[in-house]
């Protein structure tokens, strides 16, 4: 798909791999929208960025596991451009928790978010672009989806999740819409990581080095252009999988 003219959804759009992701968007002719659920300022500021590179942009607030709040927001997004294009599910809550545990809240905000969420703005969407003949969807998975982690149950079963989903959407959507995932490796350090704690990463990588967000977004541009390929997965890790 030729980015130049169309319109993109970016949910989580507003900082690290989302901004990215919705400035490479924009610096290549798309109008961008930026959902946030409660970082109003970074998206105002991304659209500020967005909007330099003379393209239309808006920051939209809306929870993502709120199915009626997503309704809202693709109805919004259909008023203010006429369609819908480009979808970047890289909404994520990124949270820490053990198992076994008498605490549920975090395995139900971490689903609502990567499996719920990404499931109601990709069914809010989808009916566009097959209206229009074309579409793209792009999900942001990351290696847990595959190689789980110690105390991050609901985040590998989510982005697990969210990989399924991406193929069976493929299937469901073809041939009007393509649908492929990206996964991210470590390409952003968490807040409060220390030095020590970032070479002992990067050390795990093929590369010996940390990527970096814009790694992730040429990625994603590949996938958006690439007509040919859908159903698919583009690891973005250096190697991280087949690291020591």
């Amino acid at each position: 798909m030729e980015i130049q003219g169309k319109t993109a959804l970016i949910t989580g759009g507003a900082h690290r791999v989302g901004k990215a992701i919705t400035l490479m968007l924009a610096q290549n002719g798309a109008n961008v929208v930026v959902n946030y659920h409660s970082s109003a300022e970074a998206a105002l500021k991304t659209v500020s960025e967005a909007e330099a590179y003379g393209v239309r942009a808006m920051a939209l607030q809306c929870d993502v596991s709120d199915v009626d709040s997503v309704r809202k927001l693709a109805q919004e997004i259909v008023d203010a451009f006429g369609h819908i294009d480009i979808l970047i599910n890289a909404a994520d809550r990124f949270e820490r928790h053990p198992f076994p545990t008498d605490d549920v809240s975090v395995w139900r905000r971490v689903l609502r978010v990567s499996v719920d969420g990404s499931f109601y703005v990709s069914n809010a969407v989808a009916p566009l672009m097959i209206q229009r003949g074309l579409g793209v969807i792009v999900n942001i998975v990351d290696l847990s989806a595959w190689q789980p982690r110690r105390n991050f149950m609901a985040h590998s079963v989510g982005k697990a999740a969210l990989l399924a989903m991406t193929r069976q959407m493929a299937v469901e959507l073809a041939p009007a819409v393509r649908v492929n995932a990206v996964a991210p490796g470590p390409v952003l350090a968490p807040p409060g990581y220390t030095d020590e704690q970032k070479e002992r990463i990067a050390n795990r990588t093929l590369l010996k080095r940390w990527g970096s967000a814009e790694d992730v977004a040429f990625a994603v541009k590949y996938l958006v252009e690439a007509d040919y390929v859908t159903g698919d997965l583009l690891t973005v890790d250096g190697g991280e999988q087949f690291g020591p």
